[in-house]
Parts: C-alpha cells; sequence; structure tokens
C-alpha cells in the first residue's frame, strides 16, 4: 500500500533543479583539468611528454572509471538510509565506502608498475613516450587512496541530495588540481612530474575538507554502534552491488572500444573524425549526468521510504527535465555544431567528413537520454543486477548492429552506437515496470 509523504520530502522541479544543476557545473569543470594539463605540458616543446601525458592519463582513468562504482553505489545506498530516515545507517554506508576506498586504493598504489606495463605494452609508445607516461602513473596511483576516498565522500553528499556541497568539494578539487599543476609543473619546471603531483596534491586537499565536513557532521549526529557498522550482511550486500556496477561500467568501456576499433579499420581520417565528433557525446553526458545524478538521489530515497508514488514521481520529472536538456544540447549542437569541430581541428579533410556525421553525433544526447536517467534510477534503487544485465544485453546488440550495419559504413557505425544507447533505456524502462509491480 502507498503511504502518505512526509512534506520535507515532497518531489518538486526545484527539488530535480537542485541536485542536477549543481551538479552539471561541477561536471563540466572537470574537462578543464585535462586541458589545463597538456597546455602546461605542451609548454616544453617537447612531443614525447605530451604523448606520455596523453598515455598516461589514460591508463588511470581506464584503470578508476572501474572504481566509479564507489561514487554511485555509496548514493543510493546513502539514499535509501536517508528515505527510511536512518542517520546512524547513513554514516556506517560511508564508512563501509572509506574502509572499500582504502583498501582498494592501497592495492592499486602497489599495482602501479603493473599498470604502467599493461599500458606500455598496449599502447605500443616509443622509449621517450613511455618513460613520460611512467612517471606519470606511478606518481598518480600514489594518491589512488585519496581519490577513491573522494569517490565516497561525494557519494554521501550526493546521497543526502546536497548538490551545491558537492559542487564545492568538485569546485575545490578542480581548482586546486588547476593551480598545483601549473605550480609545479610549469612554474617549477617539474613538466609531467609536476602535473601528476598537483593532481595528488589536490586530490589530498579534498580528501582532508571533505572528511574534516563529515566527521564534524557526524560526531553531532547519533553514535555509530561497532556491530552495525561491520554487519556482515550489509558488507556483502555493498560488495556486490559494487561488483555489477564495475561489470555495467566495463561493458560500456567495451562498446566505445569497439567503436574506436571500428572506425578505425575505416581508415585514419575516419578514425580522426569519429574521435573529434565523439566531444559532442561526451561533452552533452555531462549535462545529462547532472539529472542522473538527480534520479539517483531522489528514485533511492524514495525506495527507502518505499513510497511508490514517489518514486513515479522522482522518476517522471527528473526523466521529463532531461530529455528537455537532451533536447537543448542537441539543438545547440546541430547549430553550432560546425564551429565547434572547426575549432578542435584544423585538418580540412577530417573536418570535412565530421561535418558529413555531425547529425548523428549530435543527436546522440536524446538518443542516450533515457539510458542515462534509468542508470540513476537503478543505481538509486540499488537494483544493480538488472542495470548490469541490461547493459551485456545491449552490449551485445551494439556488436551485432555494428557488423549487420558495417556495409554501410560510417553511418551504419553511427546508428549501431545509437541502437545501443536506446536498447539500454527501453530495457531498463520494461524492467523498471516489472520492479515497481514487485519491490514498492
Amino acid at each position: 500500500m502507498e503511504k502518505p509523504l512526509d512534506a520535507s520530502f515532497a518531489i518538486t522541479n526545484k527539488s530535480v533543479l537542485k541536485i542536477a544543476v549543481p551538479m552539471t557545473l561541477a561536471y563540466l569543470t572537470t574537462p578543464m583539468l585535462g586541458v589545463v594539463d597538456t597546455a602546461v605540458v605542451g609548454q616544453f616543446g617537447d612531443a614525447a611528454l605530451l604523448g606520455g601525458l596523453a598515455a598516461g592519463a589514460l591508463v588511470f582513468d581506464v584503470v578508476f572509471t572501474t572504481f566509479n562504482f564507489l561514487r554511485s553505489g555509496t548514493t543510493g545506498l546513502v539514499a535509501q538510509a536517508m528515505g527510511r530516515r536512518d542517520a546512524v545507517e547513513e554514516q556506517a554506508v560511508f564508512w563501509r565506502a572509506f574502509a572499500i576506498a582504502v583498501t582498494a586504493g592501497l592495492v592499486l598504489a602497489v599495482l602501479a608498475p603493473l599498470f604502467v606495463a599493461l599500458g606500455e605494452r598496449f599502447l605500443g609508445v616509443e622509449e621517450r613516450v613511455a618513460v613520460a607516461m611512467r612517471e606519470y602513473v606511478l606518481i598518480r596511483m600514489l594518491g589512488a587512496p585519496l581519490s577513491l576516498i573522494n569517490y565516497a565522500v561525494l557519494g554521501y553528499v550526493l546521497g543526502r541530495g546536497e548538490g551545491g556541497l558537492g559542487l564545492i568539494l568538485q569546485l575545490v578539487l578542480n581548482g586546486a588540481n588547476i593551480v598545483l599543476s601549473v605550480l609545479l609543473g610549469l612554474g617549477l619546471g617539474w613538466g609531467v612530474a609536476g602535473v601528476a603531483w598537483g593532481t595528488v596534491a589536490g586530490e589530498c586537499l579534498v580528501a582532508v575538507v571533505g572528511l574534516a565536513i563529515l566527521h564534524a557532521r557526524f560526531r553531532a549526529g547519533p553514535g555509530l554502534p561497532r556491530e552495525q557498522l561491520l554487519d556482515r550482511a550489509a558488507f556483502l550486500t555493498m560488495l556486490s552491488l559494487n561488483r555489477d556496477i564495475m561489470i555495467r561500467s566495463f561493458s560500456l568501456l567495451a562498446a566505445f572500444a569497439l567503436f574506436t576499433r571500428q572506425g578505425a579499420s575505416m581508415g585514419t581520417l575516419t578514425l580522426a573524425a569519429n574521435a573529434v565528433l565523439m566531444n559532442f557525446f561526451m561533452v552533452g553526458s555531462f549535462f545529462l549526468d547532472g539529472f542522473a545524478t538527480a534520479a539517483e538521489q531522489l528514485a533511492g530515497r524514495a525506495v527507502g521510504a518505499r513510497d511508490a508514488a514517489t518514486f513515479r514521481k522522482a522518476v517522471r520529472l527528473s526523466t521529463t527535465w532531461g530529455f528537455g536538456m537532451a533536447a537543448l544540447v542537441s539543438a545547440v549542437f546541430l547549430v553550432f555544431g560546425p564551429h565547434f569541430i572547426d575549432f578542435i581541428t584544423t585538418a580540412e579533410a577530417v573536418r570535412e567528413i565530421a561535418a558529413t556525421y555531425l547529425p548523428w553525433a549530435a543527436l546522440t544526447a536524446v538518443s542516450g537520454v533515457l539510458a542515462f536517467q534509468m542508470d540513476g534510477v537503478f543505481i538509486g534503487a540499488t537494483w544493480s543486477r538488472d542495470m548490469r544485465n541490461m547493459m551485456l544485453a545491449s552490449l551485445a546488440g551494439f556488436v551485432l548492429a555494428s557488423y549487420a550495419l558495417k556495409p554501410l559504413g560510417n553511418h551504419g557505425l553511427w546508428a549501431a552506437l545509437h541502437i545501443f544507447l536506446i536498447v539500454r533505456g527501453l530495457s531498463l524502462l520494461m524492467r523498471l515496470r516489472q520492479r515497481l509491480r514487485l519491490a514498492l
């Protein structure tokens, strides 16, 4: 039976935007780091250093994309505890995530040489590039525990629906990274090492700030019994949730890797054009992620409160805003896309090919918005097994579509990507209807 919701937990357009807007701004600041780091290293006029930075950042990003579950998984569990009005369990969820973050971070730091070796072998870079990449990765991995702790802190903050605090933490993180990378990399002349140490120092600063805020909050709240913190069933639930989200992330990476590989088989110019156009998808995703984050918190909180009516309203409002944002983003890309392409590359041949396929890239926001929103809903509800299974099914569909449409060339490849995004969204939507009948 659906129970009435307390007025303090009413789902409104304002409650959606309160989370979505600040987190969209936070996500949009992230690409600035890569731009500044590249500009800093670029001042040394050595292509090998730039190549090493790019290769090292790729290795680091692949590894840490895998551990993004610490952010999203924590958000869903904290939101549900908040929905149950269980402040003690909110604390317990964070400290369990903290324990996983520290343990996993230390393991990653120890295994850093292995990641370097795998990166060198996979990328096949020349020796001078490999040296710069090795230096960057080994330094960045020293800060792995701090990076993962920050994932857990942000997950807790977003689980509480505190988008403004999340924005502040991300601005401090990105701002400190930029300032310190410029100071150490360029000011002191440390180059790639300076950029890496600047990022580690920024992660350390935000970890200290975030933990200080949460410590003060927890100290003022109810005590956390040791037995609840160490509850075996709760730890296993978190690990199971994190495992499923990890598999989902791997599958997503596999789809984009296959997209890149298929594009490469069509020639260097097509590969380059697709790389330019994927920036449209990435920028669009930053806007869509904000509303997906709102769906995580609001849907998760409604599940915790076991309030089906509010859950439906959270899904409906966040998704409506998501579609509105997607339409706006796609329209902007269609109108201003040619200028964006010209800004990214000066190669005329690449510009011409990219302009041909621009509509496909510009419309990925519209075809992908439901997938983003459903991911947010399922993460918030901690229905991770369904999300994992639908992702694997969608990946299989993408593989089949990419080969079936191969005779259409790059048009077929982009069509397969749209099919992948649409199938992800629709399959989760259909599963959502079944879940609602059973879970709430």
